[in-house]
């Protein structure tokens, strides 16, 4: 099964949930919310390295959501997740008594924390020494670059798809991979072979 293919699967399936949580059952929203979590608290980290904060936003995003849900039209349900947590973010940031300090905003390129992240939500689950190797290389990127390699070689978006999500043009998605792409290719001979098994750009 390509990664598409499996994208569209988990959509219908998070979709069934949605509209059973749009009903009003609470457990189907629950089930939809921890299948969510860890992929949402990753791509937190590309903003701030603040655990606690991350888990206060995604809580926050999920909140507003069940209280909206009844006014809500969702099509794919991990993008809007992506894009409610993202804006969360971005407008806790721009807050002038918000003391959390944004990797993102600064473009700080140590990212110290995002192991130790890593570490604690996926600890049943080990990644081979080359994924190893290219996550601590996609760690030295520019925290765009990473956002746009996130989302489109671990979460399966498409370019236009990131572009609506990032709130930027298409050219500039291609942009900002094409970067990241560059400095990883420079940075490991082996990092296109990876890349094959994931996604062509």
């Amino acid at each position: 099964m390509d990664l598409q293919q499996r994208l569209h699967e988990e959509n219908d399936y998070l979709l069934k949930l949605w509209h059973r949580a749009q009903a009003g059952d609470k457990d189907a929203f629950c089930r939809l919310a921890e299948t969510q979590y860890r992929s949402l608290f990753t791509y937190a980290t590309n903003f701030t390295s603040d655990r606690d904060f991350i888990k206060d936003s995604i809580q926050e995003i999920f909140i507003r959501i069940w209280e909206r849900r009844t006014t809500l039209t969702i099509q794919v349900v991990s993008i809007y997740l992506f894009k409610s947590l993202r804006n969360q973010l971005l407008q806790e940031f721009r807050r002038p008594t918000h003391a959390v300090a944004s990797l993102y905003s600064q473009e700080v390129n140590d990212l110290s924390d995002w192991q130790t992240i890593e570490t604690e939500i996926e600890q049943h689950e080990a990644d081979s020494e080359s994924e190893y190797k290219v996550r601590q290389a996609i760690h030295t990127l520019p925290k765009r670059q990473q956002e746009v390699v996130f989302l489109k070689f671990y979460k399966g978006l498409e370019n236009e798809q990131i572009a609506e999500l990032m709130e930027i043009n298409r050219q500039s998605v291609a942009n900002l991979l094409f970067r990241a792409l560059g400095s990883l290719k420079n940075q490991m001979a082996f990092f296109l072979y990876w890349l094959a098994t994931c996604l062509i750009i």
